[in-house]
């Protein structure tokens, strides 16, 4: 598209408001947000003409640490997003400019993972355009600046969000659209792994690349269910506020490790791999015989918690999908509870004196005084809590928690119904 008449498009507010709700002091912002990356993209580029794509960040809604045992998650897009204005340069060069980052190139002749570019964006990119290749599609060279709006250290999976994102632009560039989204999102999950050095599952990436709210099974991890869930959730007079309580992921590696580990090791005893293949009964009658073979009974409360967030997942889609979403917030409330209670991923067992996230779920229980929902979110430990709050309790709901992390530490969202895409103005 012509940049002068995108930049009019802009200026007009419409397409943006499908993207970012009607507050029009947001779209004011968005406006300036995208009339300013068009332009960073004429002056480092020169290019006459470009396409724009936007990719969400993603908020876990529940199963916590379900994924790693083949259980079940329940994911929304939420209206954060990675922004980009790219264009093809009819070379086999990959050029991009972050907002605030030096510019990168990457020769995407070259298709090789190479550890020296893990946990880089060049691995990223590069491990994305080879899988696409191998399986198929078209890749090639194209300029691009992207302006992230999906805060780092937010829980709201921004690494994800630019993986699909790239990938998105190789499907529209060069594929006329014809990547499927879930196959986007299997594709930056290969690229993570392989080409970045970072282990991980298909959560973050579907849930940005498909967008709205979903629902993925991982029972057969190779071949994940993946079902949009069919509800608008900007018509429940609710706000979905994330509120970052600050903390240090750096020195948690042990903690994380030794929930997969513990739920592992109850399945292992009854004769399993993961906790899926395992019942909630088969759990309990199991007790005594897993305390004297030395299983931890953090262990075994750990494996409860599996099997009955695994369970409440289905419980939660069912709600939406009938509307009765005062049940599904009660779930979403004893899904974190059951996290405090079981799961014991709320603070780090070496350092029980930092409780952040104990606290900002106690202010949140106070806050809401029976309404609304809250839950820890993501992996826990440190970080954010997530927190569904009524329209008219919800200056008094961030002022609670400001006051105590504060100002600029609660993000007020709603999910999204679209995912990776070009934007269509």
């Amino acid at each position: 598209m012509n940049i002068e008449k995108l930049l009019s498009a802009v200026a007009d507010g419409k397409t943006l408001k499908t993207l970012y709700g009607t507050d029009e002091s947001v779209i004011s912002e968005q406006k300036k947000r995208y009339a300013d990356i068009i332009d960073l993209f004429k002056k480092t580029y020169g290019h006459q003409d470009a396409e724009v794509f936007s990719s969400p960040g993603r908020t876990e809604i529940g199963g916590n640490h379900t994924d790693h045992n083949y259980g079940r998650v329940l994911a929304g897009a939420v209206n954060l997003d990675n922004v980009a204005v790219a264009q093809p340069n009819g070379s086999n060069v990959v050029r991009i400019l972050s907002s605030g980052y030096p510019q990168f190139e990457v020769d995407i002749t070259n298709l090789k993972p190479n550890e020296k570019e893990y946990y880089t964006s060049v691995g990223l990119v590069r491990g994305i355009a080879a899988k696409l290749k191998e399986l198929g599609y078209q890749i090639g060279g194209f300029d691009a600046v992207i302006n992230s709006g999906v805060p780092k250290g937010s829980g709201l999976s921004s690494s994800a969000s630019f993986e699909v994102l790239i990938g998105a632009i190789f499907s529209h560039l060069f594929n006329n659209g014809k990547l499927d989204a879930v196959l986007n999102a299997q594709i930056g999950q290969y690229a993570e792994n392989v080409f970045f050095g970072k282990p991980c599952g298909l959560m973050d990436q579907t849930a940005c690349s498909v967008g709205g709210l979903v629902t993925i099974d991982f029972a057969d991890p190779a071949k994940p269910i993946v079902k949009k869930v069919n509800f608008d959730f900007t018509k429940t007079g609710y706000a979905l506020v994330i509120t970052d309580t600050g903390g240090n992921h750096a020195d948690l590696n042990d903690e994380y490790a030794s929930l997969p580990a513990d739920m592992k090791g109850v399945a292992a005893q009854l004769g399993k791999k993961v906790l899926r293949e395992v019942s909630l009964e088969q759990v309990l009658d199991a007790i005594p015989t897993l305390r004297q073979n030395k299983v931890t009974d953090r262990a075994i409360l750990r494996a409860i918690h599996f099997e009955r967030d695994n369970a409440r997942v289905v419980e939660q889609v069912a709600d939406l999908e009938k509307g009765d979403f005062k049940s599904f917030l009660g779930k979403v409330t004893a899904s974190g509870q059951s996290s405090f209670m079981y799961n014991q991923n709320v603070y780090p067992a070496s350092a029980p004196q930092e409780q952040g996230l104990s606290l900002a779920l106690a202010l949140s229980d106070i806050a809401l005084n029976g309404e609304g929902a809250y839950r820890v979110h993501g992996g826990g430990f440190a970080g954010t809590i997530q927190a569904f709050v009524p329209q008219n309790k919800l200056d008094q709901y961030i002022n609670a928690l400001e006051h105590t992390f504060g100002k600029g530490k609660c993000w007020k969202l709603f999910i999204r119904p679209q995912g990776a895409i070009k934007v269509e103005f």
